[in-house]
């Protein structure tokens, strides 16, 4: 990858431009939720305990212990003849697989509209992302697009579920017609699971790798920044067949060492003790935060599409002035002081033009002064 091409993502991006004018960010996924205090014990038991050392180059045993149980109850992943790695987040995670599992010029399959730091990250190790267009407004999968544009030199695809940006939850009825294309073709399967508590309109998450024609192919990614709001503590895992654990968790060690142990031995901590009702009221809550903002955005003529999953919504954006969703985006946060993610950001090509993307991952107040804000653009 030449580095003079690495450049700050429009997220990022958008985030600088709404800090200038001291406005609302809804562009970021940055959960600003309060901690949950069962966090905060777990961080003074871990400090008291003397959790202030390395861990092993998988993770802390404790944490891997609550994932196993965690992973087997709710993901229904069966762990016989795989393991579990603590990483430096999920983006850690992936990173370290492709790293790990791809080849300069090999090819991984991604579903757009994509979150871009994946498409960097496949990039980094020199492997090519190839595009399937995801269609309609409820972003379902062209399987015949999907399967015409492998080649001998297709090595992997991306699954991201719930999705990072449009909300799609891949059903099991998807997910068993991927399985058969993936063992046909002997592809890999990298899993970004990352928002698999954010589920909405009594949907449920079905992970891959809980499918048996799944079972020996697929890296599932997940981590524990977005469920608990603890994006800075970077507190991720991946579950992989045993050929892949050696190699993926060397790299791990080499390029981040370990998350912060104190960290891990907390979140272990959080796992373990924070009951069920805490997240039965993560989707009562962020059920109410998705239908208000769609409600406004359906006011003032951004029509959304309603996501099933994460916390993200995609808008239709062509009602507002601008060639480009940058200058989409850019009049929205000029009028309104709420910023938004052009659409361009999640597209390989000019097919994001017309949307914008928002994050309703905030407090209440902060929310509902957003909405306010965006209600301008009726008058």
């Amino acid at each position: 990858m030449n580095i003079e091409s690495l450049t700050h993502s429009e997220i990022r991006n958008m985030s600088i431009e709404c800090d200038k004018v001291g406005g609302f960010n809804l562009s970021q996924g940055i959960s600003n939720l309060n901690l949950n205090n069962k966090l905060v014990e777990g961080i003074d038991r871990a400090l008291k305990r003397g959790f202030n050392y390395y861990t092993q180059f998988d993770g802390d045993f404790e944490l891997k212990n609550a994932l196993s149980k965690k992973i087997i109850s709710y993901n229904k992943i069966n762990l016989d003849n795989k393991k579990i790695i603590v990483t430096s987040g999920a983006t850690g995670a992936f990173y370290c697989a492709c790293f790990a599992v791809l080849k300069p010029n090999d090819e991984v399959i991604v579903f757009e509209p994509y979150y871009g730091y994946h498409i960097k990250t496949i990039e980094a190790v020199g492997a090519k992302p190839t595009y399937v267009t995801l269609k309609g407004k409820d972003f379902d999968i062209d399987f015949e697009e999907l399967e015409n544009i492998i080649t001998d030199r297709t090595k992997a695809i991306l699954i991201c579920t719930p999705s990072n940006p449009c909300g799609k939850i891949f059903s099991e009825n998807d997910l068993q017609k991927l399985g058969l294309i993936c063992k046909k073709n002997n592809l890999i399967v990298f899993t970004d699971e990352i928002y698999e508590y954010f589920l909405y309109d009594n949907k449920e998450h079905v992970s891959p790798g809980s499918l048996e024609i799944f079972d020996d192919n697929t890296i599932t990614i997940s981590g524990y920044s977005k469920t608990f709001s603890i994006t800075g503590w970077r507190i991720g895992y991946c579950v992989v067949p045993e050929k892949y654990f050696e190699p993926i968790g060397h790299i791990s060690d080499l390029f981040y060492v370990c998350s912060p142990s104190v960290l891990q031995n907390a979140v272990a901590y959080g796992i373990n003790e924070i009951n069920k009702n805490f997240y039965y009221n993560l989707i009562k809550k962020f059920t109410y935060k998705r239908d208000l903002l769609c409600s406004v955005l359906f006011d003032i003529g951004l029509n959304p599409t309603i996501p099933k999953g994460s916390y993200y919504i995609m808008a239709d954006a062509s009602s507002v002035d601008g060639k480009t969703s940058k200058e989409k985006a850019m009049q929205i946060l000029n009028d309104t002081k709420v910023a938004c993610v052009p659409g361009s950001e999640f597209y390989h090509s000019n097919k994001g033009e017309n949307f914008v993307r928002f994050c309703f991952a905030k407090e209440d107040e902060i929310l509902n002064q957003a909405c306010n804000n965006l209600l301008k653009l009726n008058k």
